[in-house]
């Protein structure tokens, strides 16, 4: 994508917003599904994004790459969507325990996720993230860092931390 679209869509060119979006929806999408593991969320996670470039991309500055902000906004919303999800989770649950609203719980479709990739959405946050930028995104320790704003130690750190907790998980897992 050219630098010259990208000011135009930084200056509301409509247009050029739109090739923005055409350009960087799929890695947007790709970055939803592997933080969430559902193509659902990872589709409204997409589309949600896309919202918020919108309302965002006036704001734009060039101080990080286009796509570290885009990993930064696709990261926050598939945050809120998973506080989301847990929000209604509760809410479900409490619901399902008062008689008047109480109905049997809904069919899982069983499909299942790749067993390490399960447990890496397990980890605690900034493990998680740091092993998805990494691994699943093939980011530098340098690139991650920025994306998720720490020091690159602290990726470093997260890492090795996330291992020792996946080789423990899956260790347990296996047995």
């Amino acid at each position: 994508m050219s630098a010259e679209i990208l000011k135009r869509a930084c200056e509301g060119d409509r247009d050029a917003f739109s090739a923005l979006i055409e350009t960087h929806y799929d890695f947007i999408h790709a970055v939803a599904w592997r933080w969430s593991g559902v193509a659902s969320d990872a589709e409204d996670i997409a589309q949600e994004v896309c919202i918020r470039l919108a309302r965002a991309i006036r704001g734009f500055r060039g101080n990080s790459s286009l796509r570290t902000w885009l990993y930064t906004m696709t990261l926050n919303a598939v945050r809120d969507h998973q506080r989301q999800a847990a929000r209604r989770s509760r809410e479900e649950k409490r619901l399902a325990n008062d008689p008047l609203y109480s109905s049997p719980p809904p069919e899982h479709d069983g499909s299942g996720d790749d067993a390490l990739w399960a447990a890496v959405r397990t980890l605690p946050e900034k493990q998680r993230d740091a092993v998805l930028l990494v691994y699943a995104e093939g980011l530098s320790h340098a690139a991650a860092a920025d994306v998720i704003g720490c020091s690159e130690k602290t990726v470093s750190w997260n890492l090795h931390e996330a291992r020792k907790r996946l080789k423990d998980l899956l260790r347990k897992e296996a047995v």
